[in-house]
């Protein structure tokens, strides 16, 4: 007698994405709508006790469907609030509701949830939720996202969010969006946060630690720091620059495409800031008093031009997120009295010539995704757009393409194609030449019209 099927067995199309670089993390059959997140943080245990409700719209028939979840205990999942069963290892969480979703219909599932969050280990070390000497920090890209919540962890799947954090009141927590409530009850304080504008899962953060929350820079946009009391002095030098570097990059790209930005200053050391949406995460190390670290600033506020409010539509399109924001650190520099993007161009062109010519910016691969050459060839690429297309019509393009494509996400093919509307050459051969083939052409000299007789 044939057994009868496991009721959360793995379905082939539902628990994989279409992302080929990292298949297994995201999931098919079903889009999110929006995630409501409420967490309780015990920062000496480093332990979270969540409750995450998600609704999703069905984009398929469903008997069952599959979440990215890591090494969190799964205590209760409902669907439509009725009890569905469910199974959990620490990559994916498989649910089977008490009857089918039909295709298009809306569906919520509240999932109860807790543990020790820990990051999640990929190729490029370990990912997500991390414990801090006195805090947590999270730094989920590209895979680290379930390290914390239940999600369909993949980029092309934005939703909007709600986020609740209770912890002890001598913590500030801070979570990318906006901050709609801060309540205070005994010993913990809840502090509620908003995040209206399509997001991807990697892209939301949640930062714990005891923090000052300090004006970052005056203007139209709110920009805003929490940092550790003790670096105020030579945090209000290094980041003294900050308003007129959002002035600059919102004149170059366009206007900056979120309700505010905040700068966190972990007091621990980082390797490499990360950027969330309206978010970016720096350690004390970067903050030395000499601005030594100020490209970085850039690159991180870049970052939510080219990265969070234009995010790839899976991983192969990194060079979209890391040569642009690369290349804003070239044109700031060249802006407030630096080196100009010219000279930075030609300076990495060398370095680049340097290495060995193996890496096809367009298509790096899952392993070199954050590879020096993919930020550094790709900026290289954007200098030789620039050069072909002139002054006027590149800036106008990049304003474009930022507009067009406001909080959605984007290919290769896509920027190529735009790209194309505003040349009256055709931009196929430098294209190939920069980001189809390992071989660095050499810089192209800037392009003049052909002078007409008179």
């Amino acid at each position: 007698m044939t057994p009868p099927a496991d009721p959360v067995a793995p379905t082939p199309g539902v628990e994989q994405s279409t992302d080929p670089y990292l298949p297994a993390h995201g999931n098919g059959g079903y889009r999110v709508l929006h995630y409501d997140l409420e967490l309780d943080y015990r920062v000496t245990q480093n332990r979270i006790d969540g409750r995450a409700t998600i609704t999703a719209r069905a984009l398929q028939s469903l008997s069952r469907f599959t979440l990215d979840l890591g090494r969190l205990r799964v205590k209760d999942v409902r669907v439509d609030g009725r009890p569905a069963k469910f199974a959990h290892q620490p990559d994916k969480l498989r649910i089977r509701p008490e009857k089918a979703i039909g295709y298009g219909s809306t569906f919520k599932i509240e999932i109860r949830y807790g543990g020790k969050p820990a990051p999640i280990s990929g190729h490029w070390g370990d990912i997500g939720w991390d414990e801090l000497t006195d805090g947590a920090l999270v730094a989920s890209q590209p895979i680290g996202a379930p390290s914390w919540f239940p999600c369909n962890d993949r980029p092309d799947d934005k939703a909007t969010y709600l986020v609740s954090v209770t912890t002890a009141t001598a913590y500030t927590v801070v979570v990318t969006g906006d901050l709609v409530a801060r309540r205070r009850v005994g010993a913990t304080t809840t502090w509620v946060y908003e995040r209206n504008e399509p997001t991807s899962a990697y892209l939301m953060s949640v930062q714990v630690g005891r923090y000052e929350l300090v004006e970052l820079a005056p203007g139209p946009v709110t920009q805003r720091a929490a940092i550790p009391p003790r670096l105020r002095e030579t945090f209000r030098h290094d980041f003294g620059r900050h308003g007129k570097i959002m002035t600059a990059l919102e004149r170059l790209f366009g206007p900056y495409p979120f309700r505010e930005y905040v700068v966190v200053v972990t007091d621990d050391d980082l390797d490499d800031p990360i950027e969330a949406q309206g978010m970016a995460v720096f350690g004390r190390n970067h903050v030395d008093g000499a601005r030594t670290h100020e490209r970085l600033v850039v690159h991180e506020l870049a970052h939510q031009w080219f990265g969070n409010s234009l995010t790839v539509a899976d991983w192969r399109h990194i060079w979209l997120n890391e040569g642009f924001a690369t290349y804003a650190e070239w044109l700031w520099s060249g802006a407030s009295g630096g080196p100009s993007s010219a000279a930075h161009a030609a300076q990495w062109h060398d370095w680049v010539a340097s290495q060995p010519a193996d890496i096809v910016i367009a298509d790096p691969g899952v392993v070199r995704m954050f590879d020096p050459l993919v930020y550094k060839r790709g900026a290289l690429a954007v200098h030789a757009l620039r050069l072909r297309l002139g002054e006027a019509a590149f800036f106008a393009l990049l304003r474009s393409w930022v507009a067009e494509h406001r909080h959605g996400t984007v290919t290769t093919e896509q920027f190529r194609e735009h790209a194309a509307r505003f040349s009256s050459r055709p931009l196929d051969d430098l294209f190939t030449a920069w980001i189809d083939r390992p071989e660095l052409p050499p810089l192209p000299r800037p392009w003049l019209p052909p002078r007409t007789r008179p």
